[in-house]
């Protein structure tokens, strides 16, 4: 899951880890590298995946954290942290309109 969130701080402002892909990719794995909110993509991938032999396999699915959740999506404050019940039923109400 590379949603570039960490426990209180975007992942790029602490250590750039990008090109996941390609830094794996220089130590002999097959990556796979997705849309992480695709579940159809990520049914496909894991097919391909099973099917890949003579070296490890990684799938780095880009993802948002939050997504759907506009006081949450791709906010480092919510690493971890629950909503209230109020938090709560803004959250479900914006992912059922969504």
């Amino acid at each position: 899951d590379n949603n570039k969130v960490a426990q209180d701080n975007m992942t790029a402002a602490m250590k750039n880890v990008e090109p996941v892909d390609k830094k794996f990719e220089a130590f002999g794995w097959h990556v796979f590298r997705i849309n992480g909110h695709d579940v159809g993509t990520i049914i496909d991938t894991l097919a391909a995946a099973k099917k890949t032999s003579g070296k490890p396999v990684v799938i780095v699915a880009d993802t948002v954290k939050g997504k759907g959740v506009s006081y949450m999506e791709g906010k480092p404050d919510w690493h971890g942290k629950a909503p209230n019940d109020e938090q709560f039923k803004k959250a479900i109400e914006e992912l059922e309109k969504g």
